[in-house]
């Protein structure tokens, strides 16, 4: 596989083979009519999709990718809030399985939605075995979660009854305070062109924007 890279963490939820495409030249695209699978390919919002669309691809989501600098985030404090490593794992899955149902696995019309749902409670266990995960508290009670991997701030989930309450920036801007602890220079994240309040959220904290990606997904063969 010249231009595949396979993907096994979402192997395991989709019940066929996975992969990355690496490349846009038709010597890759035409790899992704050799194996059956489901496929993930990223561009740049000014390449053509002309190839893409005439070898099966379908548009699927715009990543936008921003970016903070560690002098430029902005703290938020709010009574009752703090974050945590000490906490009860299964209540952190709870809120997992309320939060993401708008993700590009939910949008794909050839990925069920409870395998999409799978795929994201897979995601958050391997992030808490990892010790990737800060539990978010209001008062004594787990209000969220913050995950994150190296330089990355990778998920934010809060409970429903705690959204729209104002907790989101003070929970937030904890959470990328502590990863800034690790010794980097600055944060990224991955927010779909869709999650307008997500956006503004980071936006807010003092991320901007610095990279934009086209996704498009394919299936090869029968599907799931």
């Amino acid at each position: 596989m010249k231009h595949l890279r396979e993907t096994p963490w979402d192997k395991r939820n989709f019940n066929m083979d996975t992969f990355e495409v690496t490349g846009t030249r038709e010597e890759a695209l035409q790899e992704t009519n050799k194996y059956n699978g489901h496929y993930t390919l990223k561009i740049g919002p000014l390449e053509s999709p002309e190839l893409l669309l005439k070898y099966g691809f379908y548009y699927m989501d715009t990543l936008i990718e921003p970016v903070c600098k560690k002098e430029n985030l902005h703290l938020f404090d709010k009574d009752a809030t703090s974050i945590t490593k000490d906490y009860n794992p299964s209540e952190i899955i709870l809120i997992a399985e309320e939060s993401f149902k708008h993700g590009r696995f939910h949008r794909d019309f050839n990925i069920p939605n409870s395998m999409a749902d799978t795929r994201y409670m897979n995601w958050v266990k391997d992030l808490q075995e990892k010790d990737q995960i800060y539990a978010l508290m209001y008062e004594d009670d787990t209000a969220g979660f913050f995950a994150y991997e190296d330089d990355k701030v990778l998920l934010l989930g809060i409970k429903e009854e705690y959204r729209s309450r104002g907790l989101a920036k003070a929970f937030t801007s904890q959470g990328c305070a502590e990863q800034f602890k690790h010794g980097h220079n600055e944060l990224r994240t991955s927010i779909s062109a869709a999650n307008v309040a997500s956006l503004n959220l980071f936006y807010s904290l003092g991320f901007r924007l610095m990279n934009t990606v086209d996704v498009y997904h394919k299936v090869t063969g029968p599907g799931v």
